[in-house]
């Protein structure tokens, strides 16, 4: 079934903020969306997946119509990552020019900016070279990076697990923020959506999106009911044809679902949601699993052999029930959508 999206009634309609947010009608009026964020026709943006996204997975993904996104650290070496922006660049801008009434939504690189990430200086300096539409940043907020994406225009959204990173983040001079809530895949928070993004509109009326188990069209929809902006959505993208994964990481998205989902610090240092069929393998008991200590978190450019042997997933996985094309899972997402609308109205 062909899906339409610019033929859908437009989201929610924002209030009259009179200052009272008790008031039983209060919604705070939501800014414009900034930058790249604003002609996005689907409301998804597809996570970056450490070790797993490429080149060809972020083109699809943004020919697709949701934003495709990488981390900066999955070209290694470090001299890749130009190779790789200017691959992503030349397709997209191609792209566009043969279709300029449809147009490819925009790509987002991943910055993690934590002290042990020795190439973050040198990755930034990239992304301003080719002015990278979007900057995600991660596990940390540095105000010189976030600088250094306004100068040429670029939006830098930043995920966060409690208000207090966010209310951080935003004085940092973030644009936008990622909640990942309960049930995302690798690094996770464990806040419910429901009362995450109910805080985050308290008090920010900029771009969110939502993390946390996502990977139905109607979850889609879910997230801009609560007062999202997006989706983020990442452990679906692992099974597709593109994706840089293990056919057994694939195939094992595939067959697990929610109970397989095993949250803990035990790999990083940090909590997060990962396949129980990868810990038993790497011949660890997933129910008897060690606490690390967060100050051995390690993003060198040496360190990936846990995310190879150790896969991280979400919640949502139990919807995902084979391997397909990035284009092939986003026309789900999009036929859910129209659904779960026509459902409500």
């Amino acid at each position: 079934m062909a899906v339409d999206l610019n033929t859908l009634p437009s989201s929610p309609v924002d209030g009259k903020n009179n200052g009272n947010k008790d008031q039983e009608n209060y919604v705070r009026p939501r800014s414009p969306l900034p930058g790249a964020l604003a002609k996005l026709r689907f409301p998804v943006i597809a996570s970056p997946l450490f070790i797993i996204s490429n080149p060809e997975l972020v083109i699809a993904q943004c020919i697709s119509g949701v934003v495709g996104s990488m981390p900066a650290l999955n070209a290694r070496p470090s001299s890749q990552l130009s190779d790789w922006l200017a691959q992503i660049t030349e397709t997209l801008e191609a792209y566009n020019t043969a279709n300029p009434l449809r147009p490819a939504a925009p790509f987002a690189v991943n910055q993690i900016v934590h002290k042990s990430n020795d190439r973050l200086e040198s990755d930034m300096q990239e992304c301003v070279r080719y002015k990278v539409p979007i900057i995600i940043t991660s596990l940390g907020a540095r105000a010189e990076i976030n600088q250094a994406a306004h100068s040429y225009g670029a939006v830098v959204m930043h995920d966060v697990i409690n208000t207090k990173f966010a209310q951080k983040a935003i004085e940092k001079g973030a644009d936008g923020l990622i909640a990942v809530a309960a049930g995302a895949g690798g690094h996770a928070g464990v806040k419910s959506p429901f009362a995450f993004v109910q805080e985050l509109r308290e008090w920010f009326n900029g771009p969110i999106a939502l993390s946390g188990a996502i990977a139905h069209g109607g979850a889609v929809l879910a997230a801009q009911a609560m007062g999202a902006d997006f989706a983020y959505i990442g452990s679906a993208f692992i099974a597709t044809h593109e994706a840089r994964a293990s056919q057994a990481y694939k195939d094992c998205i595939v067959n697990s679902n929610s109970d397989d989902i095993v949250y803990t610090n035990a790999f990083t240092g940090v909590n997060g949601n990962y396949l129980a069929p990868s810990i038993i393998s790497a011949g660890l008991d997933p129910e008897h699993l060690p606490q690390k200590d967060p100050s051995d978190m390690n993003f060198s450019s040496t360190s990936t052999k846990v995310w190879k042997d150790i896969w991280g997933a979400g919640q949502g996985i139990g919807a995902v029930h084979s391997v397909v094309s990035a284009r092939e899972l986003v026309q789900r997402l999009k036929q859910e959508y129209v659904q779960a609308r026509a459902r409500l109205l």
